[in-house]
């Protein structure tokens, strides 16, 4: 099965990076799922939820305060201005 590279990354570090099944992220066209094999994006974040399904391992999940997501030959990578953890931590 296709799998996903995922860098999900703050202006001022990375956050997470790994292999994932699928990411959720809010655009400002409306919420994007990308699984493997989607076809190349980039889109502007709106403030939301971003949502990592890791390969192995349970969903990752963090806040974002805008920024753009970027799909390219199953290489997913996510910049945001401000990155929290959902339970408002910082990430």
């Amino acid at each position: 099965m296709a799998e996903l590279s995922v860098d999900l990354v703050a202006t001022d570090r990375k956050v997470w990076s790994g292999i994932a099944r699928q990411v959720s992220a809010p655009s400002v066209d409306g919420q994007i799922g990308i699984l493997a094999g989607h076809t190349p994006i980039l889109a502007v974040l709106r403030p939301g939820t971003v949502r990592v399904t890791a390969d192995e391992g349970p969903v990752f999940e963090v806040h974002v305060t805008g920024g753009f997501v970027s799909v390219d030959d199953n290489l997913v990578t996510v910049v945001a201005d401000e990155i929290t953890q959902t339970d408002g931590s910082e990430a």
